[in-house]
């Protein structure tokens, strides 16, 4: 028995540690690539951005699917690439909070125009706002972005600006970077966390499908055994030929009363239940499955 069990629990470890080593290598992929474009995010536009995602997707799905089937890796790898993206996203906007942090510098400004921007559906009102130094020269950079009618014109603020112009001024609020870098991170384990869940649920599905190829194996087996048996088997107790239905384990009665009735013979239903009986004539006809 121990000779048998022996393999069997070898072949087990070795599964569990080739899936772990996989869930590993997925998952140092996936953070990869959260950092690479992370990297790139202000380097390429939307064009190159999205088909970059599009690509890192699919290799996730033929990864995860080495784990079980093909299929068991889409809704994963969508998962992994919609929290990846936005940890990204997050994460170039608290670099950016950083940046102006680092080198901004803080000043009383004048709104001077407010420019509503378009809204699509059922979202929040925004505005840019221009603003404008005591001294009457503009804030360089992009507009200031906050609620519709949050500020009236001539109404004077204190932001940080960034002197180069590159970004946009924030009120002293706004610039705190630690809820998106906070925000980033919850995203990118998200994601990390999403692949050993993917890789098992892989493993599983696979498990079942070989399970039930195996069941499947088994019970055609018997199958033709049965019919192997009822064909060639010399008939017993009154031209009946019995079967043991232990030998069939995947069988049931009306199973094999169909497989019967396919070679030209009947299921016995009456008499002794621990072994099936099956003649031209019968007293009591076992229900065809």
């Amino acid at each position: 028995m121990s000779g048998a069990v022996q393999p069997e629990g070898e072949i087990g470890r070795r599964r569990t540690r080739h899936l772990a080593v996989l869930a590993s290598g997925i998952a140092g992929y996936v953070l990869a690539v959260i950092a690479g474009m992370s990297v790139l995010a202000d380097e390429v536009g939307p064009l190159v951005g999205i088909p970059l995602w599009i690509a890192h997707g699919v290799l996730l799905v033929v990864l995860i699917g080495k784990s079980g089937t093909p299929e068991s890796g889409l809704g994963a790898a969508l998962f992994i690439v919609l929290t990846s993206a936005a940890s990204v996203y997050v994460m170039d906007v608290a670099r950016d909070d950083l940046t102006l942090q680092r080198r901004g510098e803080k000043v009383t400004v004048t709104v001077v125009e407010e420019r509503p921007i378009p809204v699509h559906g059922r979202g929040s009102r925004m505005s840019d706002y221009e603003l404008e130094h005591e001294d009457g020269t503009r804030v360089p950079g992009p507009a200031l972005n906050a609620e519709t009618d949050l500020y009236a014109v001539g109404q004077k603020i204190t932001v940080i600006e960034d002197p180069t112009g590159e970004l946009r001024p924030q009120t002293l609020g706004e610039a705190d970077a630690t809820g998106d870098a906070l925000t980033a991170a919850a995203a990118a384990l998200a994601a990390l966390g999403a692949v050993p869940w993917a890789v098992r649920r892989g493993a599983m599905a696979k498990l079942r499908r070989d399970e039930e190829a195996t069941q499947a194996a088994a019970r055609q087996n018997q199958e033709n055994r049965l019919r192997e048996a009822l064909r060639t088997r010399p008939p017993v107790r009154g031209a009946y030929i019995d079967v043991t239905p232990e030998d069939y384990p995947a069988l049931t009665h009306a199973r094999a009363a169909r497989i019967a009735w396919e070679t030209g013979l009947k299921a016995e239903a009456a008499g002794d239940r621990r072994v099936w009986r099956f003649g031209e004539t019968v007293v009591e006809e076992v229900p065809l499955d």
